[in-house]
């Protein structure tokens, strides 16, 4: 019986206080008893945490109360067990490093496609506007590996830092069509479509990530399952875990599950 809700969330959202609200972010967690892992940089928050489903729902709404944090969405899913060994708190310099200073998606966020919209897309062939759609992977290649959009491009990249460099490659490729950028969640994605909108592409990104599009629609157009950084190792189109996960004592989620 699947007992533990398991949370993923993001924000970009300018937080100058980050040294100080880790403490406090970790003591409300651990109140709670949350595990999991959150992530703070000047750019925003992104959050994986896993335990009761009154207590991670309350956390939330708390964390909502702060105007920086009140459009704070969430994707849930459930396991039997708890996914996470530890309640961490880091500060990172961004929440998925990318190493490109201009990208600022809390001052300007990419244009997003819901996922209902891009299954209409992919069974009619094209968007309402006629033109082909591409689909791009922007995770890492051990990610893809395990499932992603049937014919979407994989650039076989190993940390998110190379994209910039590959989609400078393949821009070609790209060009007078329409790019729908995808990752785990959301944060690289959007930061990707941002990257290609300022070369030129005419770029969306998926709104809610991979886990978000089998929430809302499932595995239509998708072959495989999704990694995720935690001791399921990957969710299928219905959001549940695989069987028999075993990890390490590492287990919870890097900046690069987004």
């Amino acid at each position: 019986m699947e007992r533990v809700l398991n949370i993923s969330a993001y924000l970009f959202t300018r937080i100058i206080d980050r040294e100080q609200l880790r403490p406090v972010l970790r003591e409300r967690a651990e109140a709670a008893g949350l595990k999991g892992t959150i992530l703070l940089a000047e750019e925003g928050i992104n959050l994986f945490l896993a335990g009761d489903a009154e207590a991670v729902r309350g956390f939330v709404e708390e964390l909502r109360t702060d105007s920086r944090f009140a459009e704070l969405t969430t994707t849930e899913t459930w396991s039997a067990e708890q996914p996470f060994r530890k309640m961490l708190v880091k500060l990172k310099r961004e929440i998925i490093r990318m190493d490109h200073p201009t990208i600022r998606p809390a001052e300007d966020r990419a244009p997003a496609v819901a996922p209902r919209t891009l299954k209409r897309w992919l069974d009619q062939g094209h968007d309402d506007g006629g033109r082909a759609i591409v689909l791009l992977d922007t995770r890492n290649a051990f990610e893809v590996d395990y499932g992603t959009f049937e014919g979407a491009i994989d650039w076989r990249i190993e940390r998110f830092t190379h994209f910039p460099d590959a989609a400078s490659a393949h821009r070609d490729a790209l060009e007078g069509k329409t790019v729908v950028s995808f990752c785990t969640g959301g944060i690289r994605c959007e930061k990707a479509a941002i990257y290609l909108r300022e070369e030129g592409i005419d770029a969306l990104q998926l709104d809610g990530g991979i886990l978000g599009y089998f929430e809302h629609v499932g595995q239509d157009h998708y072959d495989g399952e999704c990694f995720v950084f935690d001791e399921r190792e990957a969710l299928a189109p219905d959001l549940t875990p695989r069987d028999g996960v075993a990890s390490s004592d590492d287990a919870a989620p890097a900046p690069s599950t987004s």
